[in-house]
């Protein structure tokens, strides 16, 4: 069982980070992917049907997988010893996969009117939009504990 609170020391702070949300994101989206697939084909000729979530969420598996692999293997260990020279450009780097996996939120949300459920939708539906709902929730406190709490502890202040 991981903690509920992030600790404050940066290298403690990585390896909650890789336990909570990493092994989290890792464990739900395999599953949102099938729920949307399933919910895809099943309601293909429903209006509010989200069509290519299922495509958008498999697109999403690559990119954060690749996202916290060069978390795990680059960034993360160089805080834990305490920073390294040039430390500010794996973290610029990390940043731009951050808005660019937020405008995939966006799109989320978009295929989905903001999460909202059609009239009469199924328990498939249902439960992907309380799937994406969770998702969606641990991947923004995910990214707003590295950009607003542990990047700028190894950013020089002019440089953020």
């Amino acid at each position: 069982m991981t903690q509920s609170v992030p600790p404050t020391d940066p290298g403690e702070m990585t390896t909650y980070i890789e336990a909570r949300y990493h092994a989290r994101h890792r464990e739900q989206l395999p599953g949102l992917v099938a729920l949307a697939a399933k919910v895809e084909q099943v309601h293909a000729d429903a209006l509010a049907v989200p069509a290519g979530l299922s495509a958008l969420l498999a697109h999403l598996i690559g990119a954060l997988e690749v996202h916290m692999k060069k978390e795990e293997l680059i960034l993360f260990p160089a805080i834990r010893r305490g920073g390294m020279p040039g430390i500010e450009n794996p973290i610029a780097v990390m940043r731009a996969d951050h808005d660019d996996h937020g405008a995939e939120m966006e799109r989320i949300r978009a295929l989905t009117t903001d999460l909202t459920l059609p009239e009469g939708a199924c328990r498939k539906w249902t439960a992907l939009y309380q799937g994406l709902a969770e998702f969606i929730g641990d991947f923004e406190a995910h990214v707003a504990l590295e950009n607003d709490v542990l990047f700028p502890q190894f950013e020089p202040a002019a440089g953020r």
